[in-house]
């Protein structure tokens, strides 16, 4: 692609930056990494520059996953940092935050360095470690918050349900002075119980265990009750139910330090499609997919920020550890490649929701959760920015997957959108082989 020359101008590309607010028509002029010019009327080419047609793309920043599996290090199967790297550029994403749970659990010093050891500065996203609260994330006893922070923790992260509500309460005691984030999954482990799926008449019609709302919403409650104005940021992940939501936009209206996101898949499926898709094992999620609809009060919740962001959760699994039936496959499915075409082409598309929207969740508002400057389209040294095509169609396969894993119910479909490259701290790197 001609972007790899050292002067290039971008002329009529849509640009969407949610820190300015704006999604607007541009010239682009760029050399050597860095944005020179970016202006809504047309640029003279500086001498030397290469001219190309990029009425048909969007550029925008670099977008930001707030919770991503990786298998490095213990289940190195199901994905490497490598490929969770190629995966990540590939769908959009220059900083990822990594989930603790892996084999050993991020929990020490000694593991912390060791996530940081594997950051390069070259064809790889910045990588964001969440270290664990509780020690192997079994909810007994706290890490050492300090020390983690202080070595690189960006935030903390068990992620498993909800622990012990007086261990919650100590946590969060802790985290107050440090300001970072607790990240928690609101589910009530009893209520649950061995549930696979939503409660309701669809888990009745499939023969399904189901998990009642109530699993969710009480915990969302427990949680919202034990904060403070002064409390240590919390973020709630994995919303699935509107009333959830209710919730959190009331704790919102009286100043609690509460944030909140959903998975990109609960956006687009609800239950029902569980029996569309065939019991497909993919569909089997951390947090169940909710009724049509929680799904659209989930749309709404983006549209008015209740929502402060939309996480892949990208979770891997080889083709043997899903091949199984659907309540005994582990929960999880991979979006790094998916998330931006697959919710461009349904809710932006057809208008559900705006491209500022979109790439507001996936983007600014994550990094203000982690409490990180949010990228922007900003004049200057080493541009950290991506290059989608909207119209370009693909077919989900192991040819075009970066990610080791198939774990996912669009396996083999066409998708309609594409992210050409990315310009990471001003290297050009093409994700698009097409």
């Amino acid at each position: 692609m001609v972007v790899a020359a050292e002067s290039y101008v971008l002329q009529r590309v849509r640009a969407i930056d949610p820190v300015l607010q704006c999604d607007r028509t541009v010239d682009v002029w760029v050399e050597r990494g860095s944005i020179q010019t970016i202006e809504e009327h047309p640029i003279s080419v500086p001498d030397g520059a290469e001219v190309v047609d990029a009425s048909r793309w969007v550029l925008g920043p670099g977008l930001v996953d707030l919770y991503v599996h990786t298998g490095e290090p213990g289940y190195e199967q199901r994905e490497t940092f490598e490929s969770l790297g190629r995966a990540a550029l590939a769908g959009g994403f220059t900083q990822v935050a990594l989930l603790p749970s892996t084999d050993p659990v991020v929990d020490t010093l000694a593991q912390l360095e060791r996530v940081q050891a594997r950051q390069q500065t070259e064809q790889t996203p910045l990588w964001l470690p969440l270290a664990a609260m509780t020690v192997g994330c079994r909810s007994e006893s706290m890490t050492e918050f300090a020390e983690l922070v202080e070595a690189g923790a960006i935030a903390f992260c068990d992620d498993a349900p909800l622990p012990a509500l007086p261990l919650l309460r100590r946590v969060l005691d802790y985290l107050a002075p440090l300001q970072k984030t607790a990240l928690l999954w609101p589910r009530h482990a009893e209520l649950a119980g061995l549930g696979v799926m939503h409660e309701g008449e669809h888990s009745l019609q499939l023969g399904l265990p189901g998990i009642p709302a109530s699993a969710e919403t009480v915990a969302v409650a427990a949680v919202l009750e034990m904060l403070t104005p002064q409390s240590a940021p919390v973020h709630l992940m994995r919303l699935s139910q509107a009333r959830s939501l209710e919730l959190v936009d009331r704790a919102r209206q009286q100043d609690l330090p509460v944030s909140a996101s959903t998975s990109w898949m609960h956006l687009l499926l609800c239950d029902r499609d569980i029996e569309t898709y065939h019991y497909d094992p993919a569909l089997h999620l951390y947090a169940p997919l909710g009724t049509d609809l929680d799904r659209e009060a989930l749309i709404d919740a983006v549209k008015s920020s209740t929502l402060s962001a939309i996480a892949t959760d990208h979770s891997p699994y080889t083709f043997e550890e899903k091949t199984v039936p659907f309540a005994v496959a582990p929960p999880g499915a991979i979006g790094l490649e998916l998330a931006l075409p697959l919710l461009w082409q349904h809710l932006v598309t057809p208008g559900k929701l705006s491209a500022l929207n979109l790439w507001t969740a996936l983007s600014a508002h994550p990094a203000r959760v982690l409490n990180l400057k949010s990228p922007s389209l900003q004049k200057g040294p080493e541009a950290n920015c991506i290059l989608f095509d909207p119209e370009r169609t693909w077919v989900v396969n192991a040819n075009t997957l970066q990610s080791q894993s198939s774990a996912t119910p669009w396996w083999g479909q066409t998708l309609t959108g594409k992210v050409l490259g990315c310009w990471l701290n001003g290297s050009w790197m093409a994700t698009d082989k097409g």
